[in-house]
């Protein structure tokens, strides 16, 4: 069956203020009874989550408010590279032309999480397609925080949080909200934890293990 996840991620939060940030959607979570305050061992990839709470279903779309989640919600903060685990991306749309770029991507070609800032060639950064500059623009971006990509269409430089990934399957940021095995979420649920986030620009990827 495999475990599914639903991650909201801040695209513009920084480093500084993603801790302040997390807390404050969390507490809102808390008060409306969506999940619980005292952290548990309920997600994956993580020691400790929040359990669902006595209201989860605040947050679920009316057609799925009867699948109750059997799995809590796990707060990254920190730089963080967001994927939808087995699918890979397929393309990619610039922000500056809208010009959608196809990828061959590999899920097998993404950047390991252990990337260390050697000169080591990574998996996926030979060849002459636009992934590879992707795949290089992570490794950068992991090491620094800060990456680019030049647009294939308009040549313009696009920093890496900006680009728009096709199926909402990838996203980086400082801060992000992983929800295990939870019921689709509404868009006002969505729209109200960007809200929160300052009004911040926000991803939402979707994924299964």
């Amino acid at each position: 069956m495999g475990d599914y996840f639903q991650t909201i991620v801040d695209l513009d939060a920084g480093e500084d203020e993603a801790p302040r940030l997390a807390q404050r959607v969390v507490d809102w979570l808390v008060a409306e009874g969506i999940v619980l305050a005292e952290r548990e061992d309920c997600v994956l990839g993580q020691p400790l989550g929040h359990p669902p709470g006595p209201h989860w279903e605040r947050a679920a779309a009316e057609d799925d408010a009867d699948w109750e989640p059997t799995d809590g919600l796990a707060v990254h903060t920190g730089r963080t590279v967001f994927d939808g685990g087995q699918d890979a991306p397929e393309a990619v749309t610039c922000p500056r032309c809208a010009t959608t770029t196809p990828l061959d991507a590999d899920p097998h070609d993404l950047v390991p999480d252990d990337a260390d800032g050697s000169d080591q060639e990574h998996p996926g950064t030979a060849g002459d397609g636009v992934w590879p500059r992707f795949v290089a623009a992570i490794t950068d971006w992991r090491r620094t925080g800060a990456a680019a990509v030049d647009c294939p269409a308009c040549a313009q430089p696009v920093p890496l949080p900006e680009w728009v990934w096709a199926d909402d399957c990838f996203a980086v940021g400082h801060l992000g909200f992983e929800f295990w095995n939870w019921p689709e979420f509404t868009p006002r649920f969505r729209t109200r934890i960007a809200e929160l986030l300052d009004g911040h620009r926000t991803a939402y990827v979707w994924g299964k293990l």
